[in-house]
């Protein structure tokens, strides 16, 4: 069973802002699936499907971005999964372009408190992830002030076309590899620092 875990905040509050693009882009999947994520399980609602020749599990914690790792690990313990192989997290990154994809199979938090979360309920960075660029162009003086605030109509269409990008991305990885998607999906030049992220966030 592969685990395909999008991060973020439950509330209609969060729902179309940069900090919940984990939950939007596993919600992109189980519309393409033809399925609704809205099983509580695990502390996180969740959908079963198969894609790409793999049964899969689509979850969103419900435990808040800081607590991540309490519903992930639950998850991993129910499924008996393996983090190195079975799962894959999807989460925003304020340190990438808004409108990149960056591929990974494993990895520090660059201080995103959602991973760093995970990482330290599953003791192991080995874990695949999809980071989402949202980053805008303009400097951001508050980092966690503006992940948690609504996207513009203007962004709209550019988080429309990532999620896409992310949802295709995860289909390549459970089919051809992590390598492959790297080499498919990731552009030399949304390479950024990867500093403090969007560290200090609100639990």
């Amino acid at each position: 069973m592969k685990l395909i875990v999008g991060l973020g905040n439950p509330g209609i509050e969060y729902q179309f802002t940069p900090h919940n693009m984990g939950f939007l882009a596993v919600d992109r999947i189980a519309g393409e699936c033809g399925v609704r994520v809205n099983n509580r399980h695990c502390r996180a609602q969740t959908a079963r499907t198969r894609l790409a020749g793999h049964e899969v599990v689509l979850a969103k914690p419900e435990t808040y971005m800081n607590l991540s790792g309490t519903s992930v690990v639950e998850l991993v313990r129910e499924y008996e999964a393996k983090p190195e192989e079975d799962l894959l997290l999807l989460y925003d990154e304020l340190d990438l372009p808004f409108g990149s994809i960056r591929v990974r199979p494993r990895g520090r938090s660059a201080g995103h408190n959602g991973v760093e979360s995970v990482i330290a309920a599953l003791g192991t960075q080995d874990i695949m992830r999809i980071r989402m660029g949202v980053a805008p162009d303009h400097p951001v003086g508050d980092g966690a002030r503006y992940v948690l605030s609504q996207f513009s109509k203007s962004q709209l269409a550019i988080v429309d076309q990532v999620l896409d990008q992310a949802a295709e991305a995860v289909k390549v990885i459970l089919a051809e590899g992590v390598q492959v998607a790297m080499n498919r999906f990731n552009r030399k030049d949304d390479a950024r620092d990867e500093g403090s992220g969007a560290a200090g966030l609100p639990k």
